[in-house]
Order: structure tokens, then sequence, then C-alpha cells
């Protein structure tokens, strides 16, 4: 109990004591996040001690609240915001977005894919800058070529789009297909990577 005639807290020190509470709950949780701005739309990143989990379109993943429940539900409930154990990622975005990087070497935690979607991404991860691809292409590189409609699905459900390049896969006859960011942002990440579209 604080006496009625103490001296008011210091705000510097009030502030020092929320940023360790913080720190504190930072390191004691499962997963991490924080809501990145970029050219194409809020960004939710999210990331466990294995590596980035989760880069979701704010906008087309029901916004913030749907996004962090989905990651406590197939993650860990424990969530905290931590800006600061997602500087990398902001930066490697920054850079991408600004022309300055052309590929990511950010560990990735795939803990939300199932076995043939893993293989899927790591097919697309192989897609390099300013190429594309097919979904049969990427299903025969996955190791099931008969199977383009459901590499299209694992891509759909990619949980690190743009870091994991997607947006690189188009449909057999040329056409964008789908992109869990919108087609308009499927362009967007193309042209800035000088496709020809």
């Amino acid at each position: 109990m604080i006496p009625l005639d103490a001296p008011a807290p210091d705000a510097a020190a009030l502030a020092a004591a929320s940023a360790r509470l913080l720190a504190a709950a930072a390191s004691e949780s499962d997963v991490v996040y924080a809501e990145l701005d970029s050219p194409v739309g809020p960004i939710v990143a999210a990331a466990t001690s294995k590596g980035l989990a989760r880069l979701a379109y704010r906008d087309f993943n029901g916004g913030l609240d749907a996004v962090l429940e989905a990651l406590a539900t197939k993650l860990s409930p424990r969530i905290v915001e931590a800006p600061a154990r997602l500087d990398a990622v902001r930066r490697a975005l920054d850079e991408y977005f600004a022309g300055r990087r052309r590929d990511f070497d950010l560990p990735v935690d795939l803990s939300l894919t199932a076995p043939f979607g893993r293989a899927v991404l790591e097919a697309c991860a192989r897609i390099p800058f300013g190429a594309t691809s097919s979904y049969r292409a990427v299903a025969a590189d996955a190791g099931r070529p008969s199977a383009s409609r459901a590499a299209g699905n694992a891509l759909g459900a990619n949980p690190v789009p743009i870091i994991v390049p997607c947006h690189r896969v188009l449909r057999t006859g040329g056409g964008l297909g789908g992109y869990t960011g919108g087609v308009a942002t499927k362009r967007h990440l193309l042209t800035l990577e000088g496709t020809q579209l």
C-alpha cells in the first residue's frame, strides 16, 4: 500500500518497469507477434523460438484478432506482442519492398503445415526471384505430379507468403490464379520482381 503522502512515481521509472514486464512476458511466451506496415497493406508477423511461423495479410485474414485467435488455436495460447523480436523480419520485408532484397534467409517454422504442404512450400521456395512456375510444376517438384490442385491448396494455406514466394506460382495456362493476399497483391509482388504479366 502506498501512503497518501508518498511522492508521485517517476514517469521514467514506470516506463522502465513496464518495459521489463513486457520483456519478461515475451521471453515466457511461445509466440510473439508484431503488426508491420507494407506497400500491400498491414501484415501480421508471428514467430516461435524456431522461426517465423506466420505472415498474414491482416485485411485478408479477418483482422488482427482473427489471426491471433488462429495462432492461439493452432500453435499456442501464449502469445504476446513483441515488435523488437520481429525486427529482422521487418527489415527484410522493408528491403524487399524497396528492391534491395531478392531472397530471404530468415529461419522459418512450418509447424502450421502438413507434410505434403511442406514439400510444396519447399519446392516453391526454390523458384528464383523474377521467375514463375505453375501449380503443376510445383506439384511435380514436391513429388506428386498429378496433384496440382492439392499443390494449389497447399500454396493457398502458405503460412509465410512473400518469404516462401507462392505469388510466383501461376496457373498452367499462364493466368495469375489466386493468392492469399488477393490478386492485386500478387500482381504487385510479381511486378516488383520484374515479372512480365
